[in-house]
């Protein structure tokens, strides 16, 4: 089948050359049968990337990484690089304002994309620089969940080490972990951009590196299919069993990018290619590789992301890798992995591939729930204001998170997440945004609750990966006052992280934050560190701090 696939893909190529060479005036009318042929040519919609002879790129075993010097953007166009504006979530009063809603994220691009771009010597655009996704990289040691439920909740509280005064608030979940036996069947369709935007060596060289490694850890119960997409799609592989590595191997070394972006085209080909080996019960999935450069094909980008929120209802999710910078559309590929109940990671390395595609394989693949939703209600009598940091585009209406057609966060197996809130105790004597007084309402007065020393109640809902009904409970957290230094390392870690994002960020709510401060904090609270994540997470501070102080 591959080979006949090369074939036409040898033939489409030739007819684009000649094409590209021959003005249309010139072309004499084609006979018949060549028309015959093009169209069908043109049905098999197979890209030009499938020309025999590319060179293929191959997965450095030895090394198991590629130099950051070979992993710079191409020389092109500056600024093209699309990062969504985000606005600080500001401080409300809880008397007036008492609930907070969001869906959880457990996205990390953002790291690996700060990462690179200082590592780089650039100073990460604020759109580019979302916390959560700073603090949800690195894994915290939270409990399994020991009652029956697909996650356990962990909050704690200590004072907040760039506002001393203040209280920070962290809730952290856990998602149970699979046991390699209990593993369900995967149906994975890759989706690969083969456009000309991918034709540097941190992009489509990177992805197929990538990929081999995803290769490896499939079974033959697993079920793969390969879609790439230009300005033509095609099914370079149709579904095979996972354990025939070396046929996945070999389509996935064929491919050489050329050709615009029909982005929508191929989303409905894997889509379609999924739905055709659907796995009841099993994880099915499509998972999109590219710089997220959709510039031909579905006319607008919310028809793009109603098609993909009416694929996850059926139950295949998406999940999106992305690749290389100078080109990538972050914010669109972040809005696509929302919508299609999946995750966004970003690869600048096959260390980052690594992590994201073997040690955290379950996370990135595996759901266990799904529209996961926190809303907290505050207590007036301890708390005057709070704010959360990060997640500014997850924020829900108090009134989205009883209802279940509103979507919200996935979270997979093995994963941890981690939320933040700055708190501003009662009496504390610090101005907060007021309105006058109601006219026509009642004014709210105090409960019983609000006397019993809580600082707030955390309700969580979920629904199971193929359910449409949601669960619901609830904690309650109280404030021992216990000061930062006093606080676990996890907590001092995630907090170290997100005075990073915020200086990275020019947070006006940064106070006496300093890149010193998070270097000292990550020092002391490393922990264990078996992957290095948090040694490497010191070195990023201090060159963020060097490039700071070079550029004052």
């Amino acid at each position: 089948m591959l080979g006949r696939l090369s074939r036409i893909g040898v033939g489409a190529l030739l007819g684009l050359c000649l094409a590209c060479s021959t003005s249309q005036e010139s072309q004499p009318e084609p006979k018949p049968e060549t028309r015959a042929r093009a169209a069908t040519q043109e049905r098999a919609q197979v890209p030009e990337a499938l020309a025999p002879g590319s060179a293929a790129p191959r997965y450095d075993y030895a090394r198991g990484y590629l130099d950051l010097e070979r992993l710079r953007a191409p020389s092109g166009p500056a600024n093209t690089n699309g990062f969504g504006a985000r606005e600080e979530n500001d401080f409300r009063t809880a008397a007036n304002d008492p609930l907070s809603t969001f869906g959880i994220d457990v996205d990390t691009a953002s790291y690996s994309i700060v990462r690179r771009m200082i590592r780089e010597g650039e100073r990460p655009p604020t759109g580019a620089v979302r916390i959560e996704e700073l603090v949800n990289y690195f894994p915290y040691a939270y409990p399994e969940p020991s009652d029956g439920r697909p996650f356990s909740v962990t909050t704690e509280v200590a004072a907040a080490p760039w506002a001393p005064a203040h209280r920070l608030v962290r809730i952290g979940l856990r998602a149970k972990s699979l046991d390699a036996r209990d593993r369900v069947a995967d149906n994975l369709v890759f989706l690969i951009d083969v456009s000309g935007s991918m034709q540097s060596p941190d992009k489509l060289q990177l992805l197929v590196q990538s990929m081999n490694l995803l290769v490896d850890q499939l079974e033959a119960k697993d079920r793969v299919a390969i879609v790439v997409y230009a300005g033509n799609t095609g099914l370079v592989l149709p579904p095979i069993a996972g354990d025939r590595r070396a046929e996945i191997r070999e389509a996935l070394g064929r491919l050489s990018a050329g050709g615009s972006t029909n982005g929508g085209a191929g989303i409905e080909l894997a889509y379609a290619t999924a739905r055709k080996s659907f796995v009841t019960g099993g994880n099915n999935r499509v998972i999109l590789c590219t710089d997220g450069d959709f510039n031909v094909g579905v006319s607008s980008q919310s028809e793009l992301v109603e098609r993909i929120e009416q694929h996850a209802k059926e139950g295949i999710f998406l999940s999106v890798l992305g690749f290389g910078l100078g080109n990538l559309k972050d914010d669109t590929m972040e809005k696509l992995a929302d919508r299609g109940n999946g995750n966004y990671a970003y690869i600048d390395t096959l260390a980052e591939a690594r992590k994201v595609l073997v040690q955290q394989a379950g996370g990135t693949l595996v759901t266990v729930a799904k529209d996961v939703k926190i809303q907290v209600e505050w207590n007036p009598a301890q708390v005057a204001g709070y704010r959360l940091i990060g997640y500014e585009n997850r924020l829900l209406a108090a009134q989205d998170f009883n209802d279940d057609e509103k979507d919200a966060g996935e979270i997979g197996a093995g994963h941890t997440v981690t939320a933040l809130y700055e708190v501003i105790p009662a009496g504390a004597g610090e101005s907060l945004p007021t309105t006058d007084p109601l006219k026509y309402q009642p004014t709210r007065g105090a409960t019983s609750a609000s006397a019993s020393g809580e600082l707030c109640t955390v309700k969580l809902r979920y629904k199971e990966p193929q359910g449409s009904e949601s669960v619901v409970f609830d904690t309650a957290v109280a404030d021992a006052g216990t000061a930062f230094e006093a606080a676990s390392p996890d907590f001092q870690f995630a907090a170290a992280v997100a005075e990073f994002g915020m200086l990275l960020g020019h947070s006006k709510y940064a106070g006496s934050a300093s890149l010193d401060a998070v270097m000292a904090i990550a020092e002391r609270s490393r922990g264990a560190d078996p992957y290095g994540y948090r040694t490497e997470f010191r070195t990023i501070a201090a060159q963020a701090r060097d490039l700071v102080a070079s550029a004052e």
